[in-house]
């Protein structure tokens, strides 16, 4: 290493880091002036999270989720425990260290663990047998191990957001009976609205998914085996019934990783707090993806994880580049049906990857039991809003924008999504609306 190269620390090999690794050159073998240092805790090689349900589906093999191997600068299976930022070094559980010009946390989030009765038990954080969260790979292939036993296995998904929707169509294609259970009045309640949140609904129980809404989960009931561990064997909710259960998937969304931020002294509020150059309040050390906040926002999205690494990639490279300003991003979700002929399709079944996208797309939402739907920006229209909508019920198709002014502020699309490209676009660019019905058109989207 010459004296000449800046020491790059990564935090964190999920989309956000491995792509900021990427942009400063790593395993591609050129000399681009700067040493890069990938640390992943998982020892799993890196992996898109997004398409975990497909893995949980059996659709994936776990290998086909795998992201590009950026090579030796990527150290598997370490954690890293504390940052010593006078020293600028980060000391890792393995007892080495890696020290740094700059750092960048990318550390990502953690699903977040309700507080139910009997979740844990009197001495420790260790989850019931049968228990678990949706946000790993290993939690994954632990979910997929469990529905695998027998076909007809009970689950019930606590949360009806993107996960867990996701979640409970992916166990329905493994041959589950599954119940989800969500809070709120509706499922999805952030992406979608009510009309269009109906139409998700009644795909999903068209699917055998039995779902409750304005259901409040209260605790856990487990047995206790002969070894001394525990086992759930049911739900409870706060009107006291109680559903027996086998499975139960927490999908009670995520929260940011920001301990080693807060350790390090670093300003914290729902996430580590960034500028437009994607800094901490110290400047050698930034953050990005999930467990950034910028402006008062943390996205939790791919598109603005990798609109972030390329932005902060630009800045470490000393390019003369703006700012990250911000990201407008589109959730996108497909619901996709089993196959024809399979075991699964014969139990209507099939299975839910959630993304973020802001290109072109079609959809197939009109096929059997194939489900596709977008939303982006203001789904809820505020007073003085314009709404138009155009539903179709015979091909189960909905669309619907918000325009204030004569700008685009949001849409939700179910079904056919041959549009969502050329809405998105104006949307994106505040694009001034001149003609809205030829973007709600199959021809807008062309």
């Amino acid at each position: 290493m010459t004296s000449e190269q800046q020491r790059v620390v990564v935090i964190g090999a999920g989309l956000a880091g491995l792509q900021l690794a990427a942009r400063l050159g790593a395993g591609t073998g050129v000399d681009t002036g700067t040493r890069v240092t990938v640390l992943g805790e998982e020892r799993h090689a890196p992996y898109n999270r997004v398409l975990l349900a497909e893995v949980l589906a059996g659709r994936y093999a776990p290998e086909v989720t795998a992201l590009p191997d950026p090579g030796p600068v990527l150290r598997r299976g370490v954690r890293a425990v504390r940052v010593d930022r006078a020293d600028r070094t980060v000391h890792c559980d393995d007892g080495s260290t890696e020290r740094y010009d700059a750092l960048v946390l990318a550390t990502g989030s953690n699903a977040v663990l309700p507080p139910l009765r009997g979740l844990f038990g009197p001495r420790g954080r260790e989850l019931p047998d049968g228990v678990h969260a949706f946000r790993t790979m290993d939690d994954c292939l632990a979910l997929s191990a469990a529905v695998a036993v027998r076909s007809g296995v009970r689950a019930v998904v606590i949360g009806g957001g993107v996960l867990g929707v996701c979640a409970a169509r992916a166990l329905t294609e493994r041959g589950a009976q599954v119940v989800l259970a969500q809070q709120g009045e509706r499922l999805m309640e952030r992406q979608l609205d009510a009309d269009a949140s109906a139409l998700l609904h009644a795909h999903l129980t068209a699917l055998g998914v039995e779902i409750h809404t304005r259901c409040r989960v209260r605790g856990l009931t487990t047995t206790h085996g002969p070894a001394g561990g525990r086992r759930v064997d049911g739900v409870e909710f706060a009107d006291g019934y109680r559903l027996e259960a086998e499975v139960v998937v927490l999908a009670c969304g995520v929260r940011p990783r920001t301990g080693l931020a807060l350790a390090a002294g670093l300003d914290v509020r729902t996430g580590i707090v960034v500028d437009d150059r994607l800094r901490t309040a110290d400047p050698r050390v930034h953050a990005i993806g999930d467990c950034a906040e910028h402006a008062g926002r943390v996205y939790g999205l791919a598109g603005p994880a990798l609109d972030q690494a390329d932005a902060l990639a630009r800045q470490l490279s000393g390019a003369a580049a703006p700012g990250y300003t911000g990201t407008r991003a589109l959730t996108r979700l497909t619901l996709t049906a089993p196959a024809a002929g399979s075991a699964a399709a014969a139990a209507t079944a099939g299975t839910a990857t959630a993304t973020s996208d802001t290109g072109t797309g079609t959809g197939t939402g009109t096929g059997t039991g194939t489900f596709d739907l977008a939303a982006f920006g203001e789904t809820t229209a505020l007073p003085g809003d314009d709404v138009v909508r155009l539903a179709d019920a015979t091909r189960r198709t909905y669309r619907k924008v918000v325009v204030r002014g004569d700008r685009l502020v949001g849409g939700v699309l179910l079904g056919e999504l041959s549009t969502v490209g050329a809405l998105a676009r104006s949307w994106q660019d505040a694009e001034t609306l001149t003609d809205l019905s030829h973007l709600l058109t199959d021809d807008g989207g062309s």
